[in-house]
């Protein structure tokens, strides 16, 4: 079960909602944690045993450290959770990338082996192991306190709108919210427009470009014209970050839906000038996870600039192997890796000079990576640097006017201002510049007041003085969100393409 299916939208999550707010204020995280277990379950529940193995053990783990005598055995109780974890990660997620590589060299070596079984990959297990990990790690550096109760530490880790696919939440940043919030009219409406405007995000603008994206990277090497290998990445380019951030919008949304704030997790990242830049842009929970828990352990900057290059590149090639088990992901990895090096070494000054030219840069370095990420074969993404490089197929049986429709056209430049902060006003990043998410709780009051929290998206509170000409634009808003839930609605009743693109995550 995912955020844009039926299934969800018209029954669990209200479900969900009515149970929770019906429920008494002290069991309401109760009643939040039965849902998270359903939702998982519904999908996976022969994993359900495992993640919640792994609630128990990292819980007991964060007190043990907590109650050591010593500095000597909270480093042994440290590393055994982070060994146990990481365990865990690799068996699930990359035995059998393993084993097909060493089965592919030792077949080159003229060695039969005998076939593996294939073990199933658990649904954002990468997702609730950075949590785990982060939390262990917090409280051994003394970040955190640990929870007192499994329950709430259960919570932390298996709350529905985070557990399959991010943003990765440190407990030290929600712990006082596990344990007392207040759920307010304004935070509610809020989390609505974020929830229904990333719903948006996905199927309207992300579905649309990868239908179109899917086609054209599944056209054989012969069919494949430069033309349409362009088109395909930026296609591709735009649906990865409109799908992976819708997803975050309404994960954030549902928090918010329920008290919680949390902090955002996409800035605009095309708008970059470097890939340094970019990833303080792109999916920043998981940038700052890696900075934190990977890259300043190995020394950070405080090193040589060698060590540092070297850190570098091992934090990307990480990187990579976190999104996928296979060698694109790896290379993926590498890539990112190779430019931020190349960046610190000086290419970085040389950006700063130029600002188009910088731009231009960080977008087709960025866009030139995806390739690796989209495709499964490092054959296949051969084949298409090929075709985008002009040795693409001169005739093809797919022309390039079979793909592109006036629906494509419009999703394409849709997505083209989307991706940059022009449309900031209308952006669900902000709560102070639109007054829908006070307007329902304030509409007669004489002022609305930014909603709590809102230093947490770098935002100010302000005041919108409660004229008609507010009012008028509040019924505005939820006229536009009504129009994109329909539309949205639709979508899903009207086609079977709605991929799940962070299954391998």
């Amino acid at each position: 079960m995912i955020f844009a299916s039926p299934v969800f939208l018209a029954l669990f999550l209200p479900l969900a909602l009515a149970g929770y707010f019906v429920t008494p204020r002290p069991a309401r995280n109760a009643v939040l944690l039965v849902a998270s277990l359903a939702f998982y379950a519904w999908g996976e529940a022969a994993f359900v045993p495992l993640i919640a193995t792994s609630a128990i053990l990292n819980w007991s783990i964060a007190l043990a450290i907590e109650a050591a005598p010593n500095a000597g055995v909270r480093k042994r109780w440290l590393v055994l959770a982070v060994t146990v974890n990481v365990a865990i990660l690799a068996i699930f997620k990359y035995a059998n990338f393993a084993n097909v590589t060493l089965a592919s060299l030792l077949r080159t070596a003229g060695i039969d082996t005998p076939a593996l079984a294939t073990i199933a990959l658990p649904l954002g297990i990468s997702f609730f192991t950075f949590h785990a990990i982060s939390y262990v790690v917090d409280v051994y550096r003394g970040n955190a306190a640990p929870a007192r109760r499994l329950s709430d530490f259960a919570l932390y880790l298996l709350a529905f709108p985070q557990l399959i696919a991010g943003p990765i939440i440190r407990w030290r940043d929600i712990a006082e919210q596990v344990r007392a919030r207040e759920e307010r009219l304004a935070d509610f409406a809020w989390g609505t427009r974020r929830f229904i405007l990333g719903l948006g995000k996905k199927l309207l603008i992300a579905n649309t470009l990868g239908e179109a994206a899917d086609r054209i990277f599944g056209l054989p090497a012969e069919q494949l014209g430069t033309p349409l290998a362009w088109l395909g990445l930026l296609c591709y380019s735009l649906q990865i970050y409109f799908d992976f951030s819708g997803y975050s919008d309404m994960a954030i949304g549902l928090m918010r839906m329920f008290g919680f704030r949390i902090l955002e997790n996409f800035d605009y990242p095309y708008v970059s000038r470097s890939i340094r830049e970019f990833w303080r842009r792109w999916h920043i929970s998981l940038s700052n996870w890696f900075r934190d828990y990977v890259y300043i352990p190995l020394g950070g900057n405080h090193v040589s600039p060698v060590r540092a290059y070297r850190n570098l590149v091992i934090v990307f090639l990480l990187c990579g192997l976190w999104h996928g088990a296979s060698w694109p992901f790896v290379l993926w990895g590498a890539w990112h890796g190779a430019f931020l090096v190349l960046e610190r070494a000086g290419l970085s000054a040389v950006l700063d000079r130029h600002r188009v030219l910088s731009h231009v840069y960080a977008l087709v370095v960025v866009a030139g990576a995806w390739v690796l990420f989209r495709c499964d074969t490092l054959a296949h993404a051969a084949a298409y640097y090929a075709a985008l490089g002009g040795a693409g197929a001169t005739t093809s049986t797919t022309p390039f006017a079979s793909i592109v429709d006036p629906l494509l056209v419009f999703t394409l430049v849709v997505a083209v201002i989307g991706a940059t902060p022009v449309a900031r006003l209308w952006a669900s990043g902000s709560e102070s510049n639109r007054p829908v998410a006070h307007g329902f709780n304030r509409i007669r009051s004489r002022r609305f007041d930014a909603a709590p929290g809102a230093s947490a998206t770098g935002v100010a509170a302000t005041r919108v003085p409660a004229t008609s000409t507010t009012a008028r634009l509040v019924c505005a808003d939820v006229a536009w969100l009504a129009l994109v839930f329909a539309l949205c609605s639709l979508q899903l009743a009207g086609s079977t393409y709605n991929p799940f693109i962070y299954f391998r995550f």
